[in-house]
């Protein structure tokens, strides 16, 4: 994906996010789950969760499946690859996985 052509917005400082935690934003109509793993490593998916249409998954634990960064549903425990949005065990459940970066001390989302 080339994000140079890509409209950018910023919807909060770094800091608001603790490190291996999630935050929740909204993007036009979409609710994000933004995801700061470590120090500054940053991801973002579809904040609703697949199963119960909840916008939760901003709470789920953040971890590692193998080589997969990983985000547990708060709900039903599904895990999502936090680069893809991929469920690992029903890719039928998948979510979206957005742009993200960091700029300065903000952290910016990618509109589609």
């Amino acid at each position: 994906m080339n994000t140079d052509t890509l409209n950018w917005t910023a919807v909060c400082a770094v800091d608001d996010i603790l490190p291996n935690t999630g935050v929740c934003a909204r993007l036009g109509r979409h609710h994000v789950a933004i995801f700061r793993v470590g120090h500054n490593e940053l991801y973002a998916i579809d904040n609703i969760d697949p199963v119960s249409h909840a916008s939760v998954m901003s709470r789920g634990l953040v971890g590692s499946l193998g080589e997969r960064t990983v985000v547990a549903s708060p709900l039903y425990k599904q895990h999502f690859d936090l680069r893809s949005g991929e469920c690992l065990e029903d890719p039928a459940l998948s979510v979206r996985a957005y742009a993200v970066r960091l700029e300065l001390d903000r952290v910016l989302l990618a509109a589609a």
